[in-house]
């Protein structure tokens, strides 16, 4: 590859950094004026309380936009959603060639099936230790460990160098599923020598090294064993490694297993296509329920992370047609606790107490490990690669400024510490913020994407704190009021604390609005409509002390 003349190599992260989840990272190389661009994963983020009615929270990519005559592919280096759940949404707007493994091409089929008018993406299959070219880029993919088959850290080279970019991973000695990190890899690329190492920082607080996914196996084994009544286990539907652990529990405990959720259902479908669920017996069905002992059975649910409408939650709420839980029986919570939904999981697991089923998660026994790197991993990694240029990502700022640390401690001889929408140039000369680039969120609100304005999701927050106050105001030919105005509250308190009617009081408010405008300047309805507004926002205001929306119709 010949070096273009005033050619640069920049990164750009949209996504991720700053944040956990919604990962959407951008290299570039050439002038600056005609860069050639790639996208390393296309993530979501899920919406919390702060976000009503949302369903997914998608990365901000206008910049990218500007420049999809540049934009040569986009690669995804694993099938967790925080790496490759927005590509249905983004793709159209992008339309670039795709490349994926064989397990998240798989999961991505299979979603589009799932949901309609999701769009037919052209996907190039790659596999670890496999090269591929896309623009100036040469591409090699890295085995490495993670909670999902198939991850991959993935080796960037063009003529400024090679960085490695790894994506989500760990050092696991003995995984459930697929091969170990490959170190002979890193290490050849760390000898032939490294311009920057991307790397994730989930874990950067922690010390040590992780657990293996067979030690948390034979955890849920030993939980499973001593059981007396049914045990359900929750995990998150991507970690096929650890379904496939519980299933092998339960098969040498004699019992049989019951799978409930619709996302773990499509990826045990994938999953056994490609041969992840071989030796294993089949699974049992909803109907089959009611004719199995207790004592013979594991469920296998969705919703660790408290979501309403998972399979969890409905058991919690005794909702489910067929199947129940029973004072006696267990329930494991296979998974770590996503910040933000700590009360929704707290509220699952009062239900489960309050019916008399145990309760197990991390503390009480090992039956969860993160597949993201501790510091001893990090150590490693960064003795392996031994990079110029260390860039921490794929975390919060703490997590950011953690592996800094650990890395200017190790000797890296430069560290970026950059966040969402900066430009970093790793070459040439050292690595520096060159530009910032427009970056943030949009929204997937049903069958629509846009800001939160654009969607209205500001006035929905006002809605929800305040509610909302519609007055309809009819004038007569000679600018009298026709009537009392009509006036409908939504969400707002019924009486003050005197005990009046709050509509009453709003009532009173608009009518003397209407009345205080001089009958000349009541042909100004513009005037008489923003009149009526205040008036009934502030009488709202000082008997209750909140402000609701007000909108309001004025006519003749």
């Amino acid at each position: 590859m010949a070096k273009a003349e005033n050619a640069e190599l920049v990164f750009v992260p949209l996504g991720g950094v700053g944040e956990i989840g919604m990962n959407f990272a951008l290299y570039g190389f050439g002038p600056a004026n005609k860069r050639e661009w790639i996208i390393i994963d296309v993530g979501v983020t899920f919406p919390d309380a702060t976000l009503p009615g949302v369903d997914l929270v998608l990365p901000d990519t206008r910049f990218i936009e500007e420049e999809l005559q540049n934009l040569r592919g986009i690669i995804i280096t694993h099938a967790h959603e925080d790496h490759y759940g927005a590509l249905h949404d983004t793709w159209p707007k992008l339309k670039a060639p795709v490349w994926m493994t064989p397990f998240a091409a798989g999961l991505l089929e299979a979603k589009r099936q799932s949901e309609q008018g999701a769009p037919k993406i052209p996907v190039t299959v790659y596999r670890a230790g496999e090269k591929f070219t896309v623009g100036p880029f040469e591409i090699e993919a890295i085995a490495v460990s993670h909670s999902i088959p198939e991850p991959v850290s993935l080796a960037i080279t063009s003529p400024a160098g090679t960085v490695i970019h790894t994506g989500d991973w760990k050092i696991d000695p003995a995984p459930e599923i697929g091969p170990m990190t490959d170190e002979a890899r890193f290490r050849a690329y760390g000898d032939k020598g490294v311009l920057a190492l991307v790397c994730d920082s989930t874990n950067a607080l922690r010390e040590g090294d992780s657990p293996s996914e067979q030690q948390v196996g034979q955890g849920l084994r030993k939980v499973i064993e001593e059981a007396k009544g049914r045990v359900a286990v929750t995990t998150f539907s991507s970690n096929v490694g650890r379904i496939r652990s519980i299933a092998e529990a339960a098969r040498d405990a004699g019992r049989q297993v019951l799978v409930m959720g619709r996302s773990l259902k499509r990826v045990i479908d994938v999953s056994s296509e490609l041969g992840y669920m071989d030796g294993l017996p089949e699974f049992v069905s909803e109907e089959d329920y009611g004719y199995i002992p207790r004592e013979n059975l594991v469920v296998i649910c969705t919703g660790s992370q408290g979501e309403p409408r998972a399979a969890l939650a409905k058991l919690a709420r005794d909702e489910m047609k067929s199947v129940a839980l029973s004072p006696g029986d267990t329930v494991v919570f296979s998974s770590r606790t996503i910040p933000g939904n700590e009360k929704a999981i707290l509220e699952i697991k009062n239900l489960l107490i309050d019916q008399g089923i145990k309760i197990i998660e991390d503390g009480d026994a090992l039956v969860h490990v993160s597949g993201h790197p501790r510091r001893s991993e990090l150590k490693r990694m960064y003795e392996w690669v031994r990079p110029r240029i260390g860039v921490p990502v794929h975390g919060e700022a703490a997590h950011l400024v953690g592996q800094g640390s650990l890395m200017s401690l190790s000797g890296i001889p430069e560290v970026a510490q950059i966040r969402d929408g900066d430009m970093l140039r790793l070459w040439p000369g050292a690595a520096e913020i060159i530009d910032q680039v427009p970056f943030g969120r949009v929204y997937k609100d049903g069958k629509l994407i846009g800001s939160d304005e654009a969607m209205g999701i500001r006035d929905r927050r006002k809605l929800s704190f305040a509610g909302h106050v519609a007055v309809n105001v009819v004038l007569d030919d000679k600018y009298e009021l026709a009537g009392d105005p009509d006036l409908v509250a939504i969400g707002v308190a019924e009486t003050d604390a005197g005990g009046e009617d709050l509509e009453e009081l709003m009532l009173d408010a608009a009518i003397g609005a209407v009345d205080s405008i001089p009958r000349a300047r009541r042909k100004d309805l513009d005037l008489v409509q923003e009149a009526v507004r205040r008036a009934v926002r502030g009488a709202a205001n000082e008997a209750w002390g909140k402000k609701p929306l007000v909108t309001v119709f004025v006519t003749r």
